[in-house]
């Protein structure tokens, strides 16, 4: 669908310090379908817009392990949205408030809102996803990164939406240990909304490869080196015209609290291109 300017209306600026010690401004703004979307900022320089994973939110995934404060001192301006249905943005429970490709129509929005047109793009898993959606439609960043996500990820959504379609729709279930116990694990300790989670699967739009192969930029695919959760990572990178494998200790779940993985990120972004 192509991107339409949403109305243009904002919600006060609120700052607070972030668990690492940073000043971290809270702000908000109505997105399509008068969704509200909050977003995060740490540091000045360079905008970079870093957007994290499903079930979680900009707190969990770039806050409380560091990696936005490791990406201020290197001189960005850390834009961190929560997605559509996560953290403190809106969470509808109209399916019209999730058509296809709308978290990628959120994003463009926000860069719109904010009137940014230099930036560097980044995300974690559905965050890397959204990335690549991003991309796909015309998205301009000078470097991207494309972090928790492997080529089966981008171009058969469906196989991974099935799985956390199977999670939500089963609470309390699951058979300890597994891959969906562990999901729902992880869900409980964000406080996510499962109906409003479960309309947003509906929404993701498959990548083909014959449009990641046009992807002209630099892009830096960082995963975990034990994480298969979405494919493989390392034909991602060689399927891109400029991408660059880069791994990181743990898998799909504990590279994100790892230090590596922020400082892997700084490096992808201030490194001289590969």
């Amino acid at each position: 669908m192509p991107f339409l300017r949403p109305p243009a209306m904002a919600t006060p600026q609120l700052n607070s310090v972030g668990k690492t010690g940073m000043t971290v401004s809270s702000n908000s703004f109505e997105s399509f379908s008068q969704v509200n979307i909050a977003w995060r900022e740490t540091g000045e320089g360079r905008p970079l817009l870093l957007i994290h994973g499903y079930f979680s939110d900009a707190d969990t995934n770039w806050i409380k392990y560091g990696h936005a404060a490791a990406l201020a001192a290197a001189g960005y301006r850390v834009i961190m949205p929560d997605l559509r249905a996560h953290g403190l943005s809106g969470k509808p429970h109209d399916p019209a408030s999730y058509p296809p490709d709308i978290l990628a129509d959120d994003q463009f929005a926000l860069l719109e809102h904010l009137g940014i047109t230099e930036y560097d793009l980044g995300g974690y898993s559905l965050g890397g996803r959204t990335v690549a959606r991003m991309l796909a439609r015309g998205a301009t960043p000078r470097r991207a990164i494309i972090s928790g996500m492997g080529l089966e990820g981008l171009t058969q959504t469906g196989k991974r939406s099935g799985h956390f379609k199977h999670v939500l729709d089963n609470l309390g279930q699951h058979e300890r240990g597994s891959p969906a116990f562990m999901a729902e694990a992880f869900l409980k300790t964000t406080g996510g909304d499962p109906v409003a989670l479960r309309l947003i699967l509906d929404s993701f739009v498959d990548t083909a490869e014959t449009q990641l192969r046009s992807f002209n930029l630099p892009v830096a695919v960082i995963c975990g080196v034990e994480d298969q959760d979405n494919g493989s990572a390392a034909d991602l990178a060689a399927l891109l015209p400029q991408g660059k494998l880069v791994e990181v200790p743990g898998n799909h779940m504990s590279a994100v609290v790892k230090p590596e993985l922020g400082a892997a990120m700084v490096a992808a972004l201030t490194e001289p291109v590969w």
